[in-house]
């Protein structure tokens, strides 16, 4: 092992050495005053400084080195270390010598505390240290103890049958078991302790499933029409053409019907007095006031029952009449379970119709599961509300015939890619329709006119 020889440190760097003048902070100062005319003395003094400092540095390594370290061999530098680990040992012995802090934790006393009996003791030691000896001999004769012998009889008979009675879990004394670090992450599938990690390790949050679910069922990019290429087809461009024709002409309806609303009636149109007073009588007077008829009165009720006459009493039925009703009765149910009956055995003919029936109703409830699912569908795919404003698709990027490119390299692009992608994020449901937020002055302008101004106007 070689250690260096103590040495001063070269060019500023050691303790004791002054930093360089790159590294030295610039004084401050001011320089009007006769104080400052030395720190501020400029470009000659400071190289001067840093002369003196290398000068300085090269006499303190001739003094503790003899030279300059950087001209020195390595051999007068370093030396290898050939002594004795035991010798220093002895000799460093009597200096090697136990902290402040330790001594002072070290008990004043000299008699040693009292020993807990108590504390070693083992309840039944005597009783327990016989017993491990006797099975230490019964062991070297090939006798195992009781709980041993149960186990291995176990593991020969194999697992249970599914359904009866499972059998403990292995404990420590299984002889098949294999070792394994009880300190690793994960034990081996199948051993005692492998439910230790999943019990004690922080679980999970469960992810709820809709956020499994996407937002909507949009494309993140849709493919435009066949008639938006730059050299689309006769038809295909027609018919971008009539969608975008029909857009526009859904925009210019609304605005029609907005005027019509918003926009005053004409001359002939417009309320009189006369119209304004008949809106405000309207429903105050009946029909047959204004005919100039008698209104006709309410209905007579009939005359009501006098309090000192007793109501009619049905007449007694005779035993005879209560048999031949009961008879009719019972003839009636008797008729109505013969029909059923009828039916029932009818039915047995029309298995083949019914069973038609019974395909027919499968399909149409078929079929209107698919429409219902087509139709939700459909509706998750358009764009839902989530704020105070209404999604708006965006106009159609379309070229008119004598716009057409002839070659791609003189195409003209349309629209916008970070619109595109902006409204795209709306109609997925990722972000709310949002709109341009318009500037609101808070205080009135106040124009002042200056006076400079007013000279030059006069």
């Amino acid at each position: 092992m070689a250690a260096p020889v103590a040495a001063a440190p070269f060019l500023g760097l050691g303790p004791t050495s002054r930093p360089p003048a790159a590294a030295r902070p610039r004084a401050r100062g001011r320089r009007h005053r006769k104080k400052g005319w030395k720190r501020w003395a400029g470009p000659e003094a400071r190289l001067g400084r840093e002369i003196g400092d290398f000068l300085e540095d090269v006499a303190l390594q001739q003094r503790a080195a003899g030279g300059l370290i950087a001209e020195k061999p390595d051999e007068s530098l370093f030396f290898v270390d050939t002594g004795n680990a035991e010798k220093d040992r002895r000799l460093n012995k009597g200096r090697e010598k136990p902290l402040r802090i330790d001594l002072i934790l070290q008990p004043d006393s000299k008699v040693p505390p009292p020993k807990d009996i108590l504390a070693h003791q083992v309840p039944n030691g005597r009783k327990q240290e016989r017993k491990r000896r006797l099975w230490e001999r019964l062991a070297a004769r090939g006798v195992l103890p009781r709980a041993e012998r149960l186990l291995r009889a176990r593991l020969r008979r194999g697992p249970p049958a599914r359904g009866g009675p499972q059998p403990p879990e292995r404990g420590r004394l299984d002889p098949a078991r294999s070792f394994y670090d009880i300190w690793a992450e994960s034990a081996p599938p199948g051993s005692p302790d492998s439910w230790i990690p999943v019990q004690t390790a922080e679980p999970r949050v469960k992810r709820p499933a809709r956020l499994r679910k996407r937002p909507s069922e949009a494309p993140a990019v849709e493919v435009i029409a066949a008639g938006g290429s730059y050299n689309p087809a006769f038809e295909d461009h027609q018919a971008l053409l009539l969608r975008a024709h029909e857009v526009e002409l859904k925009k210019q309806k609304a605005e029609e019907k907005l005027q019509r609303q918003l926009s005053f009636p004409a001359a002939a149109e417009a309320p009189t007095a006369e119209t304004l007073f008949r809106e405000e009588c309207e429903g105050l007077l009946e029909e047959s006031e204004e005919e100039g008829g008698e209104p006709e009165g309410p209905e007579e009720p009939a005359e009501p029952p006098r309090p000192g006459r007793a109501a009619p009493r049905p007449e007694k039925k005779t035993e005879q009449q209560r048999r031949r009703e009961k008879e009719a009765r019972a003839l009636a149910a008797r008729r109505r379970r013969e029909k059923a009956a009828r039916c029932r055995r009818q039915e047995l003919f029309r298995l083949r119709g019914l069973r038609l029936q019974l395909r027919r109703r499968e399909a149409e409830l078929l079929q209107r599961r698919r429409a219902r699912l087509a139709q939700r569908r459909a509706r998750d795919a358009l764009p839902r509300r989530l704020g105070r404003l209404r999604y708006e698709a965006p106009s159609l990027e379309v070229q008119l015939s004598e716009e057409l490119p002839e070659s791609l390299r003189a195409l003209k692009p349309e629209g916008s890619v970070l619109r595109d992608r902006f409204k795209s994020l709306q109609r997925r449901n990722l972000i709310e329709p949002r709109e341009r937020a318009k500037f609101k002055r808070k205080y009135r302008l106040k124009y002042v006119e200056k006076r400079a101004f007013r000279e030059v106007t006069l």
